[in-house]
């Protein structure tokens, strides 16, 4: 591999929704940081079968359904 063209991989904490923190190897920020999740495999419909619903967090599900309300969607 050539050398200091690959990011740094450290160590992470990785905050899940329930407040777990998972320790990861990222390049996310520096070393000992922390990532706090808005969306993790407890909480996504992916994982959990479709029946959890998403928080709206910062309201962009309810901007979008607003911009395209006359469309009938």
């Amino acid at each position: 591999m050539k050398k200091d063209i690959h990011p740094d991989y450290h160590f992470i904490d990785v905050k899940m929704i329930d407040g777990t923190i998972v320790k990861m190897r990222s390049t996310y920020g520096s070393e000992g940081d922390t990532l706090s999740l808005d969306i993790d495999p407890s909480a996504h419909p992916a994982w959990t079968g479709g029946n959890t619903k998403l928080l709206d967090t910062g309201g962009r599900v309810s901007k979008f359904k607003k911009k395209y309300e006359g469309l009938g969607f």
